[in-house]
């Protein structure tokens, strides 16, 4: 899934890179997925998120990964511009 943010209270690199690390070992730490910034590294205002899971179970996927939205829709910080889900069935 990628999710791509808006940060309208950064001013800076820096004010960005603070949230999306932040941002980025929290759902890490709370959801044991991978996560990384994707996109729009060097653009103040927006980035893009990627994150992978991995299970055995596609309906397990699909509800950790409307969790992950739903954490981050609330997070006060920026706010969701955008999502793009792909799940793969093997």
């Amino acid at each position: 899934m990628t999710v791509e943010i808006f940060l309208g209270d950064a001013f800076s690199l820096k004010d960005k890179r603070q949230v999306v690390k932040s941002l980025i070992e929290r759902l890490k730490s709370r959801y044991n997925v991978s996560v990384a910034e994707v996109e729009r590294q060097d653009d103040k205002r927006w980035a893009v998120i990627g994150l992978a899971c991995v299970s055995n179970s596609g309906e397990h996927v699909n509800r950790q990964l409307d969790y992950i939205l739903d954490f981050m829709e609330n997070d006060g910080r920026f706010s969701v511009a955008d999502f793009d889900r792909e799940i793969q069935y093997f």
